[in-house]
């Protein structure tokens, strides 16, 4: 097995976004938690406060050789709509994507920009990787050990990026 990459995704409420991940070919972990604001260690009561700056995020640890860090956006956009603004009350359901190498940052503006060029209101933001605050035990594997899932009514099995690559076909 090559070296293992990892991603981290924000889309809404976590359970259900890292069961869909988990289902993915070449994802071979994935782990629930906070990132992106400025309180430390934060814990789930304090993120629900919505005072803490964190989104709920899931963090992907993949093997490239089997998928690459594009084929999982492109999960991603098909997770959630990510043109609907979930900034307001603190951001913990916002659309955010990390990067922690400048290549990847590269990578992810040049595919939001992509679906933006195309018509795409998409509220996505692209933020760097800062610490990963690891959730509590109770939300890791919550939908495989429980059945119970969240957030399902913005799964969309609309592919946002395929959906930009045939707008900007049409225009050619």
């Amino acid at each position: 097995m090559s070296s293992l990459r990892k991603a981290y995704f924000g889309c809404g409420c976590f359970w259900t976004k890292e069961y869909l991940f988990s289902q993915l070919p070449g994802v071979v972990a994935t782990r629930t938690g906070y990132m992106g604001g400025d309180t430390p260690q934060p814990t789930y009561h304090q993120v629900c406060t919505k005072t803490t700056g964190h989104a709920e995020v899931v963090e992907v640890s993949y093997d490239p050789v089997e998928t690459s860090l594009l084929e999982l956006l492109k999960r991603f956009f098909s997770f959630h709509d990510a043109t609907r603004d979930r900034s307001e009350k603190g951001g913990q359901y916002r659309s955010v994507v990390f990067w922690r190498k400048p290549e990847e940052r590269v990578e992810l503006t040049s595919e939001i920009n992509a679906l933006k060029s195309a018509g795409l209101a998409v509220t996505t933001s692209i933020e760097k990787v800062t610490t990963f605050w690891e959730a509590e035990e109770r939300h890791q594997g919550y939908v495989k050990r429980t059945g119970r899932h969240c957030d399902m009514s913005s799964y969309s099995n609309v592919d946002l990026l395929t959906l930009a690559e045939i707008v900007r076909d049409r225009a050619i």
